[in-house]
């Protein structure tokens, strides 16, 4: 599988810098990106019917990015084309008390795909070196009962999820990853665009606003998570979000190259099952 120009190459310490929000693959305009995305969706669609009915693995999906960037509609529009039978989509929000009584990956494992299906996360337990990092008060809410000072905890939180993720890999769920990578001029204007438009005003909190002001924070964040868990069997791709037609073309395209590099195929009857077959070919056959 050629290597998409958006991964982040396991072991290398990136910059958000080197990473262009505008870039637009060099497609002439939305249009011309729409014929595209619709092909790869049927190309999905396609795929997904053999992945379903080889029961072998399971992919999991995972969307970071910050507000605005566009994760609900690289959702909507990239995974419209899958059966929906085979497909789960989990949101996680900030965490119940329910949840603050587990370890930090716990709701996550309740939301892992079976066999034959696709699960996508709408933000995930990465959030837990994202926002927390950014938020470290928030670690006093999850009753730890010890971790490592400074800095610390959050190379202790890269391992463990490097472990869990290659665990799930090891046990046949692919991990692809994701990171909309907005810049802050375009996540300014899609607020205001929020709040000038009624029927959008729901999808902004003064608290989306509020967190703007630790944008380097979360810059520096990303960064590191990114360096740190990006590995060869669950790499992150760094997504251009400033065109939100150009990051669904993107994302599809990914995930048709992963779900082709696995080489599935329908599964084949042994003979036992090749011959109950033909009983019941015969049985239909004889009917008036």
């Amino acid at each position: 599988m050629k290597r998409s120009p958006f991964l982040v190459p396991p072991g290398k310490k990136i910059k958000l810098s080197e990473f262009d929000p505008g870039f637009h693959g060099g497609f002439k305009d939305k249009d011309a990106a729409q014929e595209r995305l619709q092909k790869d969706i049927a190309r999905m669609s396609a795929l997904q019917d053999v992945f379903y009915a080889s029961d072998s693995h399971s992919l999991l999906i995972i969307f970071q990015a910050l507000d605005a960037a566009g994760k609900d509609g690289a959702i909507k529009h990239v995974m419209s084309g899958l059966n929906p039978q085979g497909c789960q989509v989990a949101s996680f929000k900030s965490p119940s008390a329910s949840e603050l009584d587990h370890d930090y990956l716990w709701r996550s494992n309740l939301h892992l795909p079976e066999r034959g299906r696709i699960g996508i996360f709408n933000r995930s337990y990465y959030e837990e070196v994202l926002v927390v990092r950014v938020h470290p008060e928030f670690l006093d809410a999850q009753k730890l009962p010890a971790r490592p000072k400074g800095d610390k905890i959050w190379k202790q939180r890269f391992g463990e999820i490097n472990s869990f993720e290659k665990y799930l890999t090891d046990n046949g769920t692919k991990v692809l990853k994701f990171f909309l990578n907005v810049s802050k001029d375009e996540q300014k204007s899609r607020f205001l665009e929020r709040i000038a438009r009624p029927e959008k005003n729901w999808k902004l909190s003064p608290l989306d606003v509020r967190e703007r002001g630790h944008w380097d924070e979360y810059q520096l964040a990303y960064e590191d998570m990114l360096s740190h868990t990006s590995t060869p069997h669950a790499p992150w791709h760094v997504i251009p979000a400033d065109r939100k037609w150009f990051t669904r073309v993107a994302i599809a395209n990914v995930v048709v190259k992963t779900l082709e590099s696995m080489k599935l195929h329908y599964p084949e009857l042994n003979e036992h099952q090749r011959t109950q077959l033909e009983e019941a070919k015969a049985l239909l056959e004889q009917e008036p």
